[in-house]
């Protein structure tokens, strides 16, 4: 997957502006504050339907507009004989959105997100390791929209019955009513935790190995997969029922995939509460390339790897491994900098420079 073009407008403190990164590693410099971050941030909004700093109605719309516009033009390159070419559109507000994929309207977010495949390393991903479930469940299920066609239609599936389920709670349901979705719920459950725990032992094949070459001193051992429910004990269909009465209670559904989480485990530590902030980010970052590489193997193409700061993230001998592994994969790499570090200077990255609200290309 190439990015040919990024588009922003009315994006931050852009007004309009307009990005052509090449192939292989792009290098974004700018001072602190001059909007390199939102190069990234644009892309990463296009790819996941969010900011990774936070929501569009909170400062993403540049100051006096009324939306922001976010336009994006790649190339995908999976079937050897077959390169084609794909553009995407999205006007937000922060209350509403509109979206194009190829010249065609998009009812539903997730199509349009499904469309660009992007895996971005900021500052905050550390919370990915050291944050909620909630994170850990987005990176497992972003994966599995990609690689499988089949998952989004079972995910939506799951989520209406959820979304059902939780209002006959709060309405005092007839236990008949219950039963139907708990049904529904149980089968629909199932199938995504089984999706979810296979993608897991798959990753983690890759992700031990990884973080022993980029943090041998992490001990990466395993990364444990929590269906939601004691799954060894009973089906969810049968805990669903069990619990039932306490969700009367609670009004919401109290066990279930939504409730799934996966941890790293480490030899010699206890678990991810004891790693250090450098500690989950190196975790994190393992676990981000990881799923990388699994992307490439599953769909013969790399995804676009966005890394925000990164100089400010590790050092320089653990810069080096991680482009090197990327490079030698053939993925577009996009990097900001404040300073461009020589030991990139192998790799002859494209140059572009951040300043007053232009992008241009460095000389």
């Amino acid at each position: 997957m190439l990015i040919s073009r990024i588009s922003l407008h009315r994006f931050r403190r852009f007004d309009s502006v307009e990005w052509r990164p090449g192939p292989g590693l792009n290098l974004v410099v700018g001072e602190n504050g001059a909007g390199k971050t939102s190069l990234l941030e644009a892309l990463h909004l296009m790819a996941y339907g969010r900011s990774f700093r936070g929501r569009v109605r909170d400062g993403l719309v540049r100051q006096g507009a009324e939306d922001l516009e976010v336009f994006v033009e790649w190339l995908e390159h999976g079937d050897p004989a077959l390169t084609r070419k794909r553009r995407a559109g999205l006007r937000h507000s922060g209350q509403a959105w509109k979206g194009r994929l190829d010249g065609q309207d998009v009812q539903q977010l997730g199509n349009l997100c499904a469309a660009i495949a992007v895996v971005t390393f900021e500052p905050g991903s550390h919370a990915l390791i050291s944050g909620g479930g909630e994170s850990r469940r987005r990176f497992m299920d972003w994966a599995l929209f990609h690689v499988e066609p089949d998952f989004l239609p079972l995910w939506r599936r799951y989520s209406r019955a959820l979304k059902q389920r939780n209002a006959l709670l709060k309405q005092g349901g007839s236990g008949a009513t219950l039963d139907a979705w708990d049904r529904e719920l149980g089968e629909s459950g199932e199938l995504l935790t089984l999706r979810r725990r296979a993608y897991l032992e798959r990753l983690q094949d890759k992700a031990i190995p990884l973080a022993a070459d980029i943090a041998p001193s992490l001990g990466m051992a395993a990364l444990a997969f929590q269906p939601g429910w004691r799954r060894h004990e009973v089906p969810l269909a049968d805990a669903l029922l069990l619990s039932r009465e306490r969700d009367r209670q609670y009004g919401y559904t109290s066990v279930g995939p939504h409730r799934a989480d996966w941890q790293p485990e480490f030899d010699g530590l206890p678990g991810p509460q004891a790693l250090s902030r450098g500690q989950a980010k190196l975790t994190a970052l393992a676990c981000l390339l990881a799923q990388a590489e699994d992307f490439a193997d599953q769909r013969g193409e790399w995804p676009v790897i966005a890394l925000d700061d990164l100089a400010s993230e590790l050092d320089r001998q653990h810069q080096h491994r991680i482009l090197a592994r990327l490079l030698d994969g053939h993925a577009q790499v996009l990097i900001t900098v404040t300073e461009a570090p020589t030991l990139l200077e192998a790799w002859s990255p494209a140059r572009f420079h951040v300043e007053h609200g232009a992008i241009s290309p460095a000389e």
